[in-house]
């Protein structure tokens, strides 16, 4: 906005303002004291705004505080871009997004931005989630090569300072850390770069560490995102560096590296000194390096050269070299007249001498190759001599080829290390991310040759940048037929025409010139003038003596100096240098050489061809490769690998020339972003479209400026779609006919030659019908005489048993005399009491007044008799004597012959010891317990949830004993009687095995109890038992004969409840109220039912009454004939459920009711409960007219449901029928409005008159009134109507879990059936699906199941049959739907073809014929014939049961249904047909023998020729993998096939799976193979061993998605297969690496299919765990963890021992995969080829700690026991740790316990156990007195007090390493390197002392090698590096990994973890 004339700015505002220059400048408004406004822009400056002033802009609110993505700035001009990049600089941020490309401003400065916090921050985020950072354009590439398995590549370009190099770094610092492998792979890929760094980069005025050459790294990566490898590319080493520097910059760094960093025995060897003295070093006067620790950098150097793999002999061959340059150096020479021409000699020096040594040459020789140059003429060689100037420039001719040559040498060596070729064969494709750090452009007072190539290698980049960001967004926009205006911007073009795209270049030219010997400079500068010199790219030199010309390159113009082009292009070496170079021992310098050396003669060169205007012509003399042809070549290879990445820009920018921080030089960065073109793609962006969204983003964004609110993105295709739907249906049509009649023309082929095997399948079916009836009768035979010698053996067990008991008996009654006699003195003569008055106090928790069952309130009229009781007439009950021992039943025998110990029959005064039964569970051991309890609604539960034993039972006391003993009181507060009987009930309930023992209890505490009280109480608890569950088998006669020898009041009572629970079945609630009340009274309970009518009935019942029970009285009170389908209903508040009328319990019903009430914390008895009566379902034969009670209530029930809106229809006809059927009914054919207005009120709901007006409702009403015809059965019209109308509405529904069928939206869902089928709807009473009863073949119970726990039902249909649990199966009555509506269907479907057209009693007919069944009674089903006609022929006859299917229905079937019961019951294989119709390959001609006979192959058939070709259609294009699938060995593993030499079954698994686990498409056809296999296979011994091949395969990997529910109906359909249910159980969604492990393949040989694997613990114990195919590594740390009781399973691993090392599993892997994937290794090296063939390598499984964190001895004995000390004893008595004198005392004397225990005779061999009491180091300041100090404790004791005594100290659960380092001087050569839970430590091995500690948040990164672990601390940047040499290092790698993880997971985690450790 332009402030107008007499506008002013407020006070704060930004504004743009001119700033002298092109770029306007921000500036903000200030108010001075005297009210004069000031300006004060971005450099300080203040300016005084006048009122004149019409050049000043508002800034816009972005550009104020600057943004992340300069796309969103509102200034869209360079001012904007440059003023962002300032603000995000002043503010220290250093990164800014342009869309997609990174901007990079070089801070000079550390910045905390490169931890591996940051990392972890932008690993795994999308682009623009986080702020700008390198580390989020690395995550990009390294996230969509993942994706898209596309190659991606990242540009770093800038200027020389800017900071591509280090960009480059943290880009593979990132990359190695998200690998997440820390393999050494990693490490050398990153240890390259200070090498590279080394030899190549130099200080310069620009840049201290300035890249001096162009490098490309491409990175590959597995498919699972792992590092594999990578490649480097060098261009254009700047060789002229290592002679010749400009003033403040030095050489090349390795020279000042070396001089510093060497020691001085290797300076002395090699003749150095310090940098000033060397010539090559000291020419740019710059020595030093600020900032750069030259001695330091060497040992970095050093490092990664060894780990790179180059020799100590390399290292010092390189150093050698380095040596030679230098001294050469300072070889000086001297001119001299030769022959009247310019010669030189040598000067004598030293250096000469040292360099030739060096080299390994005769110094005559190399003082005659560096003054002489040798020519051929035609005839001989001609030596000349050079002058003093010539030969210093052959002498740095010769240093700079070796240098170059040796930088190429040390970059073939780093690749031959980092670059691995791919394993998996030379088609292995794997991704890659290449990184290109390559010069900036470069514009200096003096440019040359190296310039000219740098600065076009820019402008090819630049051209790829432009082509990428602009052109292909202009493109887009174009595709989409967008308008907008194309904008211009800077193409370069033109200038890489001039350079190389013109046929006469520049650089074309300048090879043309080089390769005439007569060419100079001059000559070249000539040229060029002449052709480009018109041009207004080409700025051609100012005179014929100027030797400069000028380029306009897209970053400005240069000019460069073309004297010594030629020269440097040329880049050769004279014939006499390399002949001297052929003459040396120094065999890295001829390596080096060695192109050169191979030549045939050295000195002639290769004839070329020569491009000139005039055409292209072989020139006769000769010629070379020149350098810009060679640069050019590499930088067209370059461009190529570019071209096909997906490309990632990083712009560097560098904010000043000074190297300063914070220090921004406005003119400098703009110019950056005027050639980098940032500017234009702002510009492009911003005025095309660069916000992009999607359409549901945009209709959700912008809806609100719509005018409507339909705005449904669906409308505008829904036509289209419905009409590619109807094609598409077509279509699929037309393919399955084509299909259906390809099979039909094979099944007719097939039909000859089925008829000729029928007799040999007839002869078969005979004979294996002899064999089975031979079975049978064998069996029978054996089992008759197995019977009989056991129940002789039952006779004599039982003889020697009686007699045992009664000597036991004899003996008891003498023993048990005296206190017998004791306890009847000491009775009291019991006193004359009312039995009533005691009942009334045994039930005083009672209400005084009851009330019928079902009613509130006081009891009705006619019902209080009921409840009255008689006046109490004092009653004794009889003691009972039980002392008949010979009663065939007799207790007496029974306490003889079960009870244990000493317990008698009869009462006793003393508490119980143990349980009167035995019983194996412990928890039903009657032993007394500390837990306290806590009482729950069905019983007594703990705090932990579990049922608790019997012990805890309180006492129900039966005058001085106790009914169920224990000692002492269970619980702390007194129990009332009722909730001590509701624990009993309840553990009765809960655990059967102990109602034998209760009932038991009771008896015996009955017989001979002379106390009245006591035995009253126990008869009144063995009658309320007795009604709600049964005893064993074992106890039922005795305690039938108890109770017939009972009292007459309670005998006869508790015999009848005995036998009503045993003919009802056992409850499954506690007594309620009401049957409380009924055993009170001993007189049946009164309850009402509410009928649909209005009218309510009174019923007895009691405890063991069912609802079918009530139901049958109910009927036949009410005399209701059709019974079927009317339940028993409860209501509880607002719930109502249906009891059915089956075996439900009605008092469990009512107890849950007064259950829910007291949870409520009300009162029972208040328990507000009703029963009623009515329909719940109707049979498809339904008949109104038979009964016509039952149809009154059934409507009256409808008539109430319409009402209270529990019947609902979307239809308002529905309810106008319904309601004038009613009106009819009410008031008969008679209108008026009264009427129908009290119809409308007592029929239609208040919701639904509310919507429409009542009198509407009316009207309407008395409209269908009018046509209800005058029936005298409009009650039954009402009801068929409901019944078909609202099928749902008469259900009985269940809520069922899928085990298996077909795949359905959800696995959780209600079935509801009723009589029109069987339907599936969610919890929101949505269809899912609907199975009429035609469709449904069969409904059966299945068997229970390993992995279905409860029982369940197989529903089968047309489609694969669902599997679904049931809760309750005794309520399935409705199943014989399917049995009814066969009996009176009329229709049939033939199952096969009949043709009996020679005899016209049978009727002829073919498979899939529909036949109408006449029942005229001629023939009898009974004997399997029916009369039937056909309905396509039209014929009658005779039809065999056996031939055809009668369908389940009334109604004629529809040919569809016809359709798919003909395809159903196919004779072939249904599994064949699915398959073959969806994924199999067309059938070809089978090979091999006798294939003209055989004709086409069988697809589906077993066969014992190996198949060409694979099974699916989806393989048979891919030819490579064809190689890995065939021949098949599956016929060979399952005896198909012969195999000429014997082999391991393990062999041919790996032949079988092996490639299918490492190639996904392979998968499906190793399923079909195996399937098919087994598919008509008549070996029982090969189909079994196809079993066990696809046990293992289930195991391993899954099938696809199309194929799985082929492969669970092939498993389903085979159910008496031993391994179907397993392998179905195994079908899961795994996905194995490795094929099946040798514990796998033997297991299931022997016909196991659980696998047990032994372990070993630390303490020298092992112990078996059970392990599967699906076992993964921390499964079974958590299982063998719960196991041992462990306190958690936290930090403990799984390891696996070799003879050559111990590994740790990792967690996530699979057991056997992991097993197979430790023990291959070793096979793949080249000593594994000798061992034996088929050996396998012996290993232990170990079960250890692994990590130490929350280890505190004695909080877990068993984790101290097993694992803590057996784990650091050895590194106690190691010496690892550092204790004291006292302390090592007192750690003796306990491990002197831990040996010998309390054997004090041990004392004497202490001098031979000292290797075991004390440290190895210790060993001799200790005494044999110093151990007697510890006596007294036990062995477990001492081992926990000696972790009690080692857990403070520092090193405490460490693990340690020692290894060899050379990188840090400060520490000695041998530390030891401790890991713990703090972090990584390193020791002192000598002191013990700590050197330093690390904690893992410092630790960058690590690596592991064979020999070598690496490990960096500090940032990415700049962190501190230490190798070491071990062979320990992958546990170092191991452990270090592990810990990082456990901490990351802890801080990452958002919510709080589960207790729970182990699997329940």
């Amino acid at each position: 906005m332009i402030l107008n004339h007499g506008v002013s700015c407020s006070q704060g505002e930004w504004v743009w303002v001119d700033s002298g220059t092109e770029v306007p400048i921000g500036a903000r408004v200030k108010v001075t004291d005297t009210g004069h406004q000031l300006l004060v822009d971005d450099e300080g400056k203040e300016y005084k705004l006048s009122q004149k002033e019409d050049s000043i802009r508002v800034m816009h609110p972005t550009s104020v505080e600057g943004v992340d993505d300069m796309i969103r700035l509102g200034d869209l001009n360079e001012a904007g871009l440059l003023r962002n990049l300032l603000v995000r600089h002043r503010q220290g941020i250093i990164y800014t997004y342009i869309g997609s490309v990174l901007v990079a401003v070089n801070p000079y400065q550390e910045l905390p931005l490169y931890t591996a916090d940051q990392v972890r921050r932008y690993h795994g985020r999308r682009l623009g989630e986080l702020p700008p950072h390198v580390f989020a354009i690395a995550d990009t590439c390294y996230f969509n090569m993942r994706r898209h398995n596309r190659d991606q590549c990242c540009i770093i370009s800038g200027e020389s300072g800017a900071g591509k190099t280090e960009s480059t770094k943290l880009v593979l610092q990132f990359l190695a850390a998200v690998s997440g492998q820390h393999s050494w792979i990693e490490q050398q890929i990153l240890e390259a770069n200070p090498i590279l760094e080394a030899f190549g980069n130099a200080k310069t005025i620009r840049n201290d560490n300035s890249s001096r050459f162009g490098k490309y790294v491409e990175i590959f990566f597995s498919k699972d995102g792992v590092i594999e490898g990578a490649r480097l590319e060098q261009y254009l080493l700047e060789k002229s560096r290592v002679c010749h520097q400009a003033m403040e910059e030095r050489n090349y760094h390795i020279f000042y590296c070396m001089l510093t960093g060497m020691t001085t025995e290797q300076k002395r060897n090699l003749c150095l000194g310090d940098a000033s003295e060397f010539n090559y070093l000291k020419r740019g006067d710059c020595v030093v390096c600020d900032g750069r620790d030259d001695a330091k950098d060497y040992t970095r150097i050093r490092t990664a050269l060894k780990i790179l793999t180059f020799t100590e002999t390399h290292c010092w061959a390189i150093l050698k070299l380095l040596s030679a340059l230098l001294h050469l150096g300072n070889v000086s020479f001297e001119a001299s007249i030769l022959d009247n021409m310019e010669s030189s000699d040598v000067s004598s020096s030293d250096h000469f001498t040292i360099a030739a040594k060096l080299l390994e040459v005769q110094p005559a020789s190399l003082g005659m190759s560096l003054t002489y140059r040798s020519f051929m003429t035609n005839r001989e060689r001609v030596s000349k001599p050079l002058s003093s100037e010539q030969a210093a420039d052959c002498r740095d001719a010769f240093v700079k080829a070796i240098y170059g040559k040796l930088f190429i040498w040390i970059v073939g060596r780093i690749n031959s290390a980092i670059h691995k070729t791919p394993t998996n064969g030379p088609k292995y494709v794997r991704n890659s991310i290449g990184l290109l750090d390559i010069f900036g452009f470069e514009n200096f007072a003096s440019n040359s040759f190296e310039q000219l190539c740098i600065n076009f290698a820019n402008e090819q980049l630049q051209q790829f940048f432009v082509r990428h960001v602009f052109k292909l967004e202009q493109e887009e926009y174009t595709k989409e037929d967008i308008v907008w205006k194309n904008i211009t911007f800077n193409d370069n073009t033109q200038t890489l025409d001039l350079l190389v795209g013109k046929p006469l270049n520049v650089l074309a030219l300048i090879d043309e010139e080089s390769h005439f010997p007569k060419g100079t400079d001059v000559t070249m500068l000539n040229k060029m003038n002449q052709v480009h010199a018109k041009g207004n790219i080409y700025i051609p030199s100012k005179n014929t003596h100027d030797m400069e010309f000028g380029i306009r390159h897209f970053a400005g113009v240069v000019y460069y100096d073309s004297r010594g082009f030629l020269e440097k292009n040329r880049d050769t070496l004279s014939s006499d240098i390399i002949k001297l170079i052929d003459t040396t021992t120094n065999k890295l310098l001829r390596q080096i050489f060695e192109a050169q050396l191979s030549h045939p003669k050295h000195g002639q060169w290769v004839t070329c061809l020569v491009s000139t205007q005039a055409g292209t012509f072989s020139a006769s003399r000769n010629c070379v490769s020149t350098l810009s042809g060679q640069f050019r070549q590499s930088l067209d290879s370059l461009m190529k690998a570019l071209s096909i990445c997906q490309p990632h820009f990083i712009r560097c920018f560098k904010p000043n020339d000074n190297k300063k921080s914070m220090c921004f030089d406005r003119n400098l960065c703009i110019r950056q972003l005027r050639y980098s073109g940032m500017i234009d793609t702002i510009r492009i962006r911003k005025l095309g479209y660069p916000i992009r969204h999607t359409f549901k983003q945009f209709l959700q964004r912008y809806r609100v400026l719509l005018k409507t609110t339909v705005c449904d993105p669906k409308t505008s295709f829904v036509k289209k779609r419905r009409a590619a739907v109807v094609i598409q249906k077509h279509w699929r049509g037309y393919e399955d006919k084509k299909q259906y009649r390809k099979l039909q023309r094979g099944f007719q082929r097939l039909q000859s030659k089925i008829r000729g095997r029928l007799s040999r399948l007839h002869y078969l079916k005979e004979l294996a019908a002899a064999v089975t009836m031979q079975s049978q009768v064998r069996g029978y035979l054996a089992r008759k005489s197995y019977k009989s010698k056991r129940e002789a053996v039952t006779v004599l067990q039982a003889h020697t048993r009686g007699m045992l008991a009664r000597k036991t008996t004899n003996k008891m009654r003498t023993d048990v005399k005296e206190v017998l006699s004791q306890s009847q003195q000491a009775a009291a003569e019991p006193e004359p009491v009312s039995e009533q008055e005691m009942v009334e106090t045994m039930f005083e928790f009672l209400p005084h007044k009851v009330s019928v069952g079902g009613q509130e309130g006081p009891a009705p009229e006619g019902f209080e008799v009921m409840l009255t009781t008689n006046a109490p007439v004092p009653v004794e009950l009889p003691v009972v004597e039980y002392d008949d021992e010979d009663e065939e039943f007799s207790f007496i025998k029974f306490s003889a012959l079960h009870f244990q110990g000493s317990a008698t029959h009869s009462h006793i005064t003393q508490r119980l010891r143990q349980p009167l039964l035995y019983h194996e569970d412990e928890g039903d051991t009657l032993v007394r317990s500390q837990h306290q309890a806590s009482v729950s609604l069905r019983g007594i539960q703990s705090k932990d949830g579990i049922f608790l034993p019997l012990s805890h039972i309180p006492h129900y006391k039966l005058g001085g004993s106790n009914i169920l003993i224990g000692e002492g009181r269970t619980l702390d507060r007194p129990i009332p009687d009722l909730e001590k009987l509701h624990i009993i009930v309840g553990y009765a309930l809960s655990r059967r095995d102990i109602r034998d023992e209760i009932y038991c209890q009771i008896i015996k505490q009955l017989v001979n109890n002379k106390n009245q009280k006591s035995s009253l109480r126990g008869w009144v608890l063995l009658s309320i038992c007795l009604g709600i569950f049964p005893p064993t088998e074992l106890l039922m006669q005795y305690l039938e004969s108890f109770l017939r020898r009972g009292p007459s009041s309670y005998g006869p009572y508790c015999a009848e409840r005995l036998r009503r629970i045993v003919a009802n079945g056992e409850r499954g609630e506690l007594p309620c109220w009401i049957e409380l009340q009924a055993v009170k009274t001993k007189k049946p309970t009164q309850v009402s039912v509410a009928l649909m009518d209005g009218l309510s009935v009174s019923l007895p019942v009691d405890s063991a009454c069912t609802s079918a029970e009530v139901c049958q009285a109910l009927a036949k009170k009410v005399n209701i004939k059709d019974t079927y389908g009317f339940s028993l209903y409860i209501g509880f508040y607002e719930k109502v459920w249906s009891l059915g009328s089956g075996g439900k319990h009605v008092m469990d019903a009512i107890s849950q009711c007064e259950q829910e009430v007291r949870r409520k914390g009300e009162e029972e008895q208040h328990a507000s409960w009703r029963l009623y009566f009515r329909k719940e379902l109707f049979t498809p034969w339904h008949d109104s007219s038979i009964d016509a009670v039952s149809t009154d209530l059934i409507y009256r029930q409808v008539i109430r449901g319409l009402k209270s809106g529990e019947y609902h229809s979307e239809k308002e006809d529905d309810f106008v029928q319904l309601a004038a059927m009613y009106y009819y009914v009410t008031f008969g054919s008679t209108n008026s409005v009264e009427n129908a207005k009290k119809v409308v009120g007592e029929c239609i709901t208040t919701e639904l008159i509310e919507t429409k007006s009542q009198g509407k409702w009316i009207q309407l009403v008395t409209a269908a009134h009018t046509q209800v015809l005058s029936t005298d059965s409009v009650k039954g019209d009402v009801v068929d109507y409901a019944r078909q109308k609202w099928p749902i509405f008469f259900s009985k529904f269940y809520e069922v879990t899928q085990m298996s069928g077909p795949p359905l939206s959800k696995s959780n869902f209600i079935v509801a059936i009723n009589w029109n089928g069987i339907s599936f709807q969610d919890e929101k009473e949505k269809k899912l699906l609907e199975l009429p009863y035609p469709e449904v073949t069969g409904v059966n119970k299945s068997r229970y199941e390993q992995a279905i726990p409860r029982p369940c039902l197989n529903i089968s249909e047309m489609h694969p049959s669902f599997l679904l649990p049931f809760e309750v199966i005794t309520d399935l009555n409705w199943l014989w739907y399917l049995e009814g509506l066969k009996e009176r269907s009329v229709y049939a479907v033939a199952l096969q073809d009949v043709n009996r057209q020679d005899d016209p009693t049978f009727l002829s007919y073919k498979r899939g014929d529909m036949l109408v069944i006449l029942k005229d009674g001629e023939y009898s089903p009974d004997r399997g014939w029916i009369k039937g006609t056909n309905e396509r022929t039209g014929n009658t006859g005779a039809i065999s049961t056996d031939t055809v299917l009668i369908l389940p229905t009334l109604d004629k079937p529809s040919n569809t249904t016809l359709y798919i019961f003909w395809l159903y019951y196919s004779q072939d294989s249904k599994l064949t047909l699915a398959i073959s119709l969806v994924s199999l390959r067309q059938p070809g001609k089978e090979g091999g023998r006798g294939a003209q006979a055989r004709g086409r192959e069988k697809l589906w058939a077993a066969s014992k020729e190996p198949i060409k070709q694979p099974l699916l259609k989806s393989l048979f294009p891919k030819r490579l993998l064809l190689s890995l699938a065939f021949p098949s060995p599956i016929l060979k593993y399952m005896g198909d096939y012969p195999i000429k030499q014997v082999r391991q079954p393990i062999e041919l698994t790996d032949q079988i799976f092996g490639p299918a686990t490492q190639h996904v498409p392979l998968q499906d056809e190793v399923y079909c193979q195996i399937m098919r296999q087994m598919t008509s296979n008549n070996s029982r011994m090969s189909v079994d061993y196809g079993w066990q091949l696809l046990w293992l395969c289930t195991g391993l990997f899954p099938p696809s998605q199309i194929l799985l529910k082929y492969t669970q109906r092939f498993l389903e359909s085979r159910p008496r297969e031993p391994l179907a249910a397993d392998c179905l159980q195994r079908l899961q969604m795994l996905v194995r690496k490795l094929p099946p492990h040798q514990v796998e393949v033997d297991a299931i040989q022997q016909d196991s299919n659980q696998i047990f694997h032994k372990v070993h613990f630390p303490n020298d114990k092992t112990e078996l765990f059970e392990v599967t195919s699906t076992s993964r590594i921390r499964d079974l740390v958590r299982n063998i963890a719960y196991k041992l009781i462990l306190a958690s399973a936290d930090g403990y691993s799984l390891f696996m021992k070799t003879p050559n090392k111990v590994v740790s599993l990792q967690d996530q892997n699979y057991f056997f995969d992991s097993l197979r994937e430790t023990i291959d290794q070793p096979k793949k090296t080249k000593r594994a080829r000798e061992v034996k063939k088929g050996a396998t390598m012996p290993y232990l499984v170990l079960f250890m700690r692994k990590l130490w964190f929350n280890v505190t001895p004695g909080r877990d004995l068993t984790a101290d026991l097993t694992f803590h000390f057996p784990q650091e004893l050895p590194k106690y008595l190691r010496g690892y740790h550092k204790c004291t004198k006292e302390e090592m005392t007192s750690l003796a004397g306990l491990l002197f316990r831990v040996k010998v225990d309390t054997d004090r005779s041990q004392f004497v061999m202490i001098p031979r156990m000292l290797k075991e009491l004390v440290p190895a180091d210790e060993m001799k300041t200790m005494s044999p007195e110093d151990w007697k100090k510890q006596a007294g404790i036990t062995m477990d004791e001492a081992k926990v007090a000696f972790l009690k005594g080692i857990c403070h100290w520092p090193t405490f659960g460490c693990a340690f390493f020692e290894v060899k380092q050379t990188s840090e001087p400060s520490y000695p050569s041998i530390i030891q390197i401790a890991i713990s839970k703090q972090g990584v430590n390193f020791i002192n091995p000598k002191t013990k002392e700590f050197l330093v500690m690390h904690p893992f948040n410092r630790i960058t990164n690590w690596s592991s090698g064979s020999t070598y672990f690496h490990i960096t601390i500090g940032n990415l940047v700049k962190g501190n590096t230490l190798l070491c040499e071990t062979s320990l290092g992958y546990k170092m790698d191991d452990l270090l990994s592990s810990y990082v993880n456990m901490y990351e997971m802890q801080r990452q985690a958002v919510r709080p973890r589960n207790n729970s450790m182990f699997p329940t």
